[in-house]
């Protein structure tokens, strides 16, 4: 590689890693920002302007914090696990394009680490070896509760990496290729003009039913609420990392927030047009704004991943097994065979517009899968909450208010010229 070759490549990797580094310590003042104005409480506040030097001072805390190994623990596992959940986490984004086209040392860099052919592949691939921290982590810790998370984790991954790989097949067959500069730059154009408005080629719009399996699987893979089960504070305390303090768990804090913007940035990337976006004003404004307008669309998507976390209880483990096994993964399978047939068949059906086909199809799977899971949670709740005859039911009402009812709540006692003292009287 030539100088100035290597140079612009180090730049833009460094680029990258600082962008990555600065949106996750930002990612984690913004959720406790939201949660915290979601549940009517004031959150960080006092370290700089309305708190936001507030993770720096955690992240100085944990990493100076007193690290405690248990003594029954594999050691040498129970360090890497740690570093791999972080690792992997980081070298996702490597094959993302966070920006548009810059001019270095006289020749034009793209702002992407590296662009291979297989970019898709790397993604997955990358996605699931982040599994191996999560159940590494457990298994070193030699206590039963991070085992079960561990086995929880490894379950929940291998169920829902089969439904990202279908929205994965799903983007390359109607792409036709999985390098991720080539299926940002096939949703560059329009799909139609309506108008004075113009609808873009984003994948989303033909790609929509994979979207929704995809951002599902995504939430499940980040393990992020309602997919927190292999955490699951109130059946096994902390999960794979209850043994975990100091460095190392400030390490798995981090790789979960990492995952979470890694994950934003790939949807953005295959649906949403990545960094396109309209183009105006001077060349050194032409520069930055795909940069902004890729940041503008991630940041969209990680406050959907933190409301998800502010308003949704935790699944139950049989209902998380159901939704990958027998909704996403049947659901994956048809939409990819049905974008198969409507790109072979292109010529034939080019005259009723392949997009608009396919976006019809697609938003009749999401209703499709709507209404598939909405009756399987009500039988759920009538589950749980077996019928009762009404006489049962006034009675444990009256009883509940008997036994809830407080001195100020009681009906008053009525005047002495009201009843007098006959009893039938005061009983009636």
């Amino acid at each position: 590689m030539e100088g100035p070759d290597f140079v612009s490549a180090l730049i833009v990797a460094n680029l990258a890693f600082v962008l990555w580094l600065l949106s996750t310590a930002l990612l984690i003042w913004g959720e406790r920002r939201v949660v915290a104005k979601m549940q009517t409480r004031v959150g960080p506040n006092r370290l700089g302007p309305m708190g936001i030097v507030q993770t720096l001072a955690d992240g100085i805390k944990l990493f100076f914090k007193e690290d405690l190994t248990p003594k029954i623990a594999d050691r040498a596992v129970f360090i890497a696990a740690p570093v791999i959940s972080a690792t992997t986490a980081l070298v996702m984004f490597a094959v993302i394009p966070f920006g548009g086209t810059v001019e270095l040392f006289g020749r034009e860099v793209t702002l992407q680490v590296w662009d291979p052919e297989i970019g898709l592949l790397w993604v997955f691939a990358m996605s699931s070896l982040g599994v191996y921290g999560i159940v590494l982590a457990g298994w070193a810790s030699g206590s039963k509760y991070p085992l079960l998370g561990g086995v929880r984790s490894s379950a929940q991954m291998v169920s829902y990496e089969l439904g990202m790989a279908l929205a994965f097949a799903a983007v390359f067959v109607w792409n036709g290729t999985l390098q991720v500069s080539e299926i940002v730059e096939a949703q560059s154009g329009t799909l139609a003009e309506l108008g004075p408005i113009t609808i873009p080629a984003w994948n989303v719009l033909p790609q929509v039913f994979a979207f929704a399996i995809f951002f599902l699987t995504a939430v499940a893979e980040t393990q992020r609420p309602p997919f927190d089960l292999p955490e699951g504070e109130g059946e096994i305390v902390g999960g794979f990392h209850t043994e975990y303090s100091g460095a190392k768990f400030a390490m798995f804090y981090l790789g979960e927030f990492m995952n979470m913007f890694t994950f934003s940035a790939v949807m953005v990337t295959l649906f949403f047009g990545g960094p396109g976006g309209p183009l105006f004003g001077p060349d050194w404004l032409q520069a930055i704004l795909p940069t902004l307008y890729f940041m503008a669309k991630t940041a969209g998507f990680l406050f959907i991943f933190i409301w998800l976390r502010g308003t949704l209880p935790r699944f139950r483990y049989d209902r998380l097994m159901d939704l990958g096994w027998k909704v996403l993964l049947p659901f994956g399978l048809v939409w990819v065979m049905l974008t198969g047939v409507i790109v072979v068949g292109q010529d034939e059906l080019q005259a009723l517009g392949m997009g608009q086909l396919l976006t019809l199809f697609g938003v009749v799977g999401v209703v499709a899968l709507v209404l598939l899971i909405l009756p399987s949670l009500r039988r759920e709740q009538a589950e749980e909450e077996p019928a009762v005859p009404a006489s049962q039911r006034v009675q444990r009402v009256e009883a509940r208010e008997l036994v809830g009812a407080t001195p100020s709540r009681r009906p008053a006692e009525p005047p002495d010229d009201v009843g007098g003292d006959d009893p039938d009287d005061r009983e009636r």
